[in-house]
């Protein structure tokens, strides 16, 4: 049986929208194992005079649980 557990984080980037969702999942990566789906639940952007100056996006993370660890 596999249990899944969920995750809401908020990337960013001056670039893009899929430059903000590749760092966030890299970042998150570091510290989360056994990352499985990702899910795009929110983009926005800061905008200044006419130019978007920063993405956001708010993901939904969601991690396979490891049954078999052992604490200690």
């Amino acid at each position: 049986m596999n249990i899944e557990k969920h995750l809401k984080i908020t990337g960013n980037s001056e670039i893009s929208w899929k430059d903000a969702v590749v760092k966030a999942i890299n970042e998150a990566s570091k510290t989360i194992d056994y990352l499985s789906t990702v899910t795009v639940v929110e983009q926005r952007a800061r905008i200044d005079g006419n130019k978007i100056v920063e993405y956001f996006v708010d993901l939904d993370l969601s991690f396979t649980l490891d049954l078999n660890r052992k604490d200690g």
